[in-house]
């Protein structure tokens, strides 16, 4: 009987100990789910998907809104210096050809005054025999500007060209020792750095041989209109035919024919030693003028020279006049026929090296 009550008690607590267990386990059943419900996002466990998902994951993460913080105004910000981008070497000026001039470039470190270095270098290079030019670079405008007394601004690049050859011939040794040393001193005063010093070789030996091909083609032609019965002919009916010809009288004392750039084609002077001069022309009285056209300085030379042919004409019908040559040998139409020929050989062989008449270094190369 004993025996029965015990077990019976026995399996009355067993059965409560299973409807306890059961109750808390169903209990926190519960307890989860209404956790899950309450807090569920809709982000993916980044720690528990790959790839693609845990990178998007963690960018959304990223973007979470975040608690407001208190405005902070800047202090001033603090001045970093970026590094100057290297500045490149620029092509050489258009006015200079490296067949004909000594050229230097010049780089300074900080802006160089023009102005200072164009007194720096009148007397370091002074006494040169060929003609000696300066430019800056400008960098706003991308363009090489050349300097003169009157030449303002600061730049970072220069350049310095010293002419190879003139009608006076090229230039000599004493000549390149004196513009590649002047030049590098120039650049040290200023702390610049001089670019691409030519040899004296190099130099030297250009110049020579582009004297020689001038020389070859360096030829000016001239005719006369001489008094035909010895009545010398009126300086102000000079003036009136060169004049209504379109002719200008210049400082050098000769009427000049020009083109529409107001480079000469042809020039009228005095067949005599004096000049002309505008305040002399009433009183002047002279037996004859000269024409004379000079080739290498001259675009399309034949036709120039049929134009002066035809003014000389003009010349000798309106003054009494004859039109001859410098023996005083009349000049007819085969004559003039045989300069027309050889002025067209002459400006092909400058064409042919590529330094046509009436161009602009034709017209450095060829001056007086």
């Amino acid at each position: 009987m004993d025996s029965e009550l015990q077990i019976g008690l026995i399996g009355v607590g067993v059965v409560a100990f299973v409807a306890i267990v059961g109750y808390n386990k169903w209990q926190e059943r519960k307890h989860r789910k209404q956790a899950e419900q309450t807090f569920r996002s809709d982000h993916r466990d980044v720690l528990l998907e790959p790839g693609e998902a845990r990178a998007e994951a963690a960018d959304n993460a990223r973007r979470e809104p975040v608690a407001e913080e208190p405005e902070v105004r800047p202090g001033p910000t603090p001045a970093y210096r970026e590094s100057a981008p290297k500045r490149m070497l620029p092509e050489l000026p258009d006015a200079l050809d490296a067949r004909a001039d000594c050229i230097i470039r010049i780089e300074a470190i900080e802006p160089l005054d023009a102005s200072r270095l164009w007194n720096a270098q009148q007397q370091l290079l002074a006494g040169l025999s060929k003609p000696v030019r300066w430019f800056a670079f400008d960098d706003a405008d991308n363009l090489w500007l050349q300097l003169s007394a009157q030449s303002a601004g600061t730049f970072h690049w220069f350049c310095v060209a010293l002419q190879l050859v003139d009608r006076n011939g090229s230039i000599g040794e004493a000549d390149y020792i004196r513009f590649s040393g002047g030049v590098q001193r120039v650049a040290e005063q200023f702390l610049a750095v001089p670019a691409g010093l030519p040899s004296r070789s190099e130099v030297l030996g250009s110049a020579t041989e582009l004297d020689r091909f001038c020389a070859d083609v360096d030829v000016q032609i001239g005719i006369n209109v001489i008094s035909a019965n010895g009545q010398p002919f009126h300086g102000t009916k000079i003036r009136g035919l060169a004049e209504a010809e379109g002719l200008v009288l210049r400082e050098d004392g000769s009427f000049h024919a020009c083109d529409e750039l107001g480079n000469t084609l042809f020039t009228l002077c005095n067949f005599e030693p004096a000049l002309f001069a505008a305040e002399e022309m009433r009183t002047l009285q002279t037996g004859g003028v000269t024409l004379v056209i000079d080739v290498p300085r001259v675009a399309q030379g034949g036709l120039v020279f049929e134009r002066m042919m035809q003014f000389a004409g003009h010349l000798g019908a309106a003054l009494n006049g004859v039109v001859v040559d410098d023996n005083r040998a009349p000049f007819g139409a085969e004559a003039a026929g045989m300069i027309r020929t050889q002025i067209q050989q002459f400006q092909e062989h400058m064409a042919s090296q590529e330094i046509p008449a009436g161009g602009r270094l034709a017209r450095r190369l060829f001056a007086a």
